[in-house]
């Protein structure tokens, strides 16, 4: 296999300067000088000792760094000067730059948002301009060294050069806990800034007010990716106030006139310090209310204990990653696969108040509501293989999850599709919490209502937006008519299956008739005389001039891929895709073919087509499931060939350690699952593929007190192969393990091997199959 590293600059000029090595133990980062940052606090014992949050942090990853706790409405953590794509997140390992620490950020998504009430310690003379790369003067911004800076689950730590001050985060569900070290100095501060925000983010309202000497209060409204944001918070200080100032900046040059309100708002704390005196702040944020936002911080930090928070957001973070115990052959195993699993558990984040009160799609405060609402959900990456996993780990949340989703239907006549702040962003194609919904039914979770999600998948489903009229029609999306038809089509396909399984259970055998055959529309895209999907103007006619290889980034037939990537796009009837291919041998050829061709996508090809192998394209979501379609057709050693290089090569402990966009959580589901050996290829039928596992065993903590016991045997670089499988001490001939099983836990044993073996997984009544008996 040829495989194309897409880098960007950003990494090269990260990684050049030092070789960074994250000391796993101690949660600091260690240069090649061999000095260290001090650890302000003890270092962690349990399994977050594993976890690096630098990964992902450079090249393309655009992940969170800073502090939270498992899907907390907090995400605190420092933002750099820098803009553009590939700091989404805020922040990317080559910058060396911190304008603040805001309390929301998004976790490697292709457009950058949030950053709500940033804050950042100064002294000396007031500056209330953030600056700009080429612009650093009569601004805040200070410089800072990753040999200076700490990272780790629930805690980040940075000297802040320019100022001399450390800062340390930490934070709860809904509250971000600050403490600064000042130097001694008469004028120290904290700039409240209202104003800046990530990426598209562009304030509209903002307001701020002293309630007492050591309380602020106020709102941050804005717009960007999302187009109507609100969020109320409520700042509480350690030590009182000398000084206080709310101010609007009316120039570029930093000019400011009094005000409580305005969008280009900030308030400026000031207190005289002594040398190494330490300032705590605690901010809470509401959907709702600053009165919700102060009972927040009451609720969930009451207290001042710096400490005693790191070390709850610890054990918060070694609960939910113990589910999941592994033995591997080296620690940097261990911490990819750690890390992996952190990243699934960002989002979808915690939109409400610790009273249940959130605040709806509908624009209405909906009162103590009986779920707990979220928001986040990335859901056409994460219907793949994050929300599965959610179904064996998160088992508690799967219910507020789908509740959610009934809650934005209700309120906004359709399932999310990308959801954020309470906002319909619209990204992306398909109707993509169709499978998380059925899925969630299919696997037996009861907590929500069933008629009612019946109802959302279907009242969604035959809409007429986005192509769905013509879908209805015409069976297809003519090319003339909708920017990225071929995709939009295969993913309706996807989604209309699952709908179509959910209505058989549910004895509604006119709408199973229906979506079945709305889910065979991917057939309408496949030109037999190319081999390929692709768009067609009309039933008689192709879109031309064609080219499986170019694709042309938001203005083709395709989202963010090319025909040889999309053609496989049938996870719901890969039996189906096989006779369209030519029969299994012809489909083999062509699946070979796909991790072999090379072409050229042209200069307008999307930036996320990024870990390539031949045309496979691991950075990107579409593509998650091809290399175990090999099972369905009894070559299950060609999955595991190329799992196990996936593995091994796009994943590793490097700030470039994800090989594209991390999408919120998807790529690192993708690797967790296949790292314990398996993954759900159909997103809605229960199955999960076996593939080639990374680790020498894994137990899972399953509900009911019960465990899953993961062994393989003679497991190494060499022995890829599963020669056989037992369960439970009983031969397990199938390539495949469904849900049910999985969860009744137990014991999984699989013998590995060097060569593949000619007989596993191989009979035709031993491969996975599209539905399930």
């Amino acid at each position: 296999m040829k495989i194309q590293p897409t880098r960007s600059i950003w990494s090269i000029v990260a990684l050049a300067g030092s070789v960074a090595v994250f000391n796993a133990c101690s949660g600091t980062t260690k240069v090649a000088s061999g000095s260290t940052a001090p650890a302000a606090i003890p270092a962690p014992t349990g399994l977050t000792r594993f976890v690096d949050p630098y990964i992902g942090t450079g090249f393309h990853g655009h992940v969170f760094m800073g502090a939270n706790v498992p899907f907390g409405a907090v995400q605190l953590g420092p933002v750099n000067i820098s803009e553009g794509w590939d700091w989404c997140s805020g922040y990317h390992y080559s910058d060396s730059t911190i304008i603040g620490f805001s309390h929301t950020h998004l976790s490697g998504t292709g457009i950058g948002d949030l950053g709500d009430v940033a804050v950042m310690p100064t002294t000396g003379e007031v500056q209330v301009m953030r600056g700009s790369v080429k612009n650093k003067s009569r601004s805040y911004v200070s410089a800072f060294s990753h040999e200076d800076e700490t990272a780790r689950p629930g805690y980040y730590a940075v000297q802040l050069k320019r100022y001399g001050i450390r800062a340390e985060l930490t934070a709860s569900e809904r509250v971000g806990f600050h403490q600064y070290t000042f130097p001694q100095a008469k004028d120290s501060h904290l700039i409240i800034d209202l104003q800046q925000g990530i990426g598209w983010d562009q304030a509209t309202d903002t307001h701020l007010e002293k309630l007492n000497d050591s309380t602020l209060v106020g709102y941050r409204f804005s717009k960007g990716w999302a187009k109507d944001q609100r969020l109320y918070f409520a700042a509480v200080l350690s030590k009182p106030m000398r000084e206080f100032a709310s101010v609007q900046v009316v120039d570029s040059l930093g000019n400011t006139t009094p005000a409580t309100k305005g969008t280009r708002l900030k308030g400026v704390v000031t207190f005289a310090t002594k040398a190494g005196e330490q300032v705590k702040l605690k901010v809470g944020i509401s959907p709702v209310s600053t009165e919700n936002a102060l009972a927040n911080i009451r609720a969930e930090i009451p207290h001042w204990n710096f400490q005693k928070t790191v070390a709850a957001a610890d054990a918060a973070w070694n609960q939910e990653l113990g589910k999941v115990q592994i033995k591997t052959e080296n620690q940097d195993q261990q911490k990819v696969f750690y890390t992996a699993l952190y990243h699934t558990m960002i989002a979808p984040s915690t939109f409400n108040d610790h009273n249940g009160d959130y605040w709806g799609t509908d624009k209405k405060v909906h009162k103590n509501a009986s779920f707990t609402n979220l928001t986040t959900f990335s859901l056409w990456d994460t219907y793949r293989a994050a929300h599965p996993l959610f179904t064996i780990l998160q088992t508690s949340r799967v219910n507020d999850m789908v509740n959610t989703m009934l809650a934005i239907y209700q309120q906004q006549g359709k399932l999310p599709v990308w959801h954020l702040m309470a906002n319909e962003t619209n990204t992306m194609v398909g109707y993509s919490a169709v499978p998380v919904v059925v899925d969630a039914y299919l696997k037996g979770f009861d907590g929500f209502d069933a008629n009612l999600a019946y109802e959302a998948i279907k009242t969604t489903a035959m809409r007429d937006e986005s192509g769905l009229k013509a879908v209805k029609e015409l069976g297809f999306i003519p090319a003339n008519s909708e920017v990225e038809n071929v995709s939009k089509g295969l993913e309706y396909a996807v989604d209309d299956w699952c709908i179509a399984q959910m209505a058989k259970k549910m004895g509604k055998q006119e709408d199973y008739a229906y979506f079945s055959k709305r889910a065979k529309n991917y057939q309408n895209y496949f030109d037999k005389s190319v081999g390929f999907m692709r768009g067609r103007v009309s039933k008689t006619e192709w879109r031309t001039p064609f080219s499986p290889f170019q694709s042309v980034h938001m203005k083709s037939d395709f989202t963010e891929g090319n025909a040889w990537q999309y053609t496989w796009l049938v996870p719901q009837d890969v039996e189906g895709l096989v006779g369209l291919l030519g029969g299994e041998k012809r489909f083999t050829q062509k699946l070979d073919s796909l991790f072999t061709v090379q072409g050229n996508m042209g200069e307008e090809a999307s930036p996320d087509i990024s870990g390539l192998i031949g045309m496979y394209a691991h950075g990107n979501e579409p593509g998650h499931h091809i290399t175990y379609l090999y099972s369905y057709v009894g070559q299950p050693w060609k999955t595991a060939e190329k799992v196990r290089y996936i593995m091994d090569q796009f994943y590793t402990t490097k700030p470039d350690g994800i090989i594209g966009n991390e999408d919120v959580g998807q790529m690192s589901a993708w690797y967790v699952l296949s790292a314990m050996g398996f993954y759900p290829l159909n997103p809605a039928n229960g199955a999960f593929v076996f593939g080639s596992p990374m680790v020498q065993q894994a137990t899972l903590a399953l509900p009911g007190g019960k465990s899953l016991s993961i062994e393989a045997k003679n497991n190494s670089a060499t022995n890829k192969y599963i020669q056989s499988v037992t369960r439970n001490g009983q031969p397990y001939p199938k390539s495949y393990i469904t849900h049910q099983d999985l969860m009744q836990g137990g014991t999984l044993v699989l013998e590995m091997g060097p060569k593949p073996s000619p007989t596993w997984g191989v009979a035709p009544e031993n491969r996975p199959r599209s539905v399930m008996q």
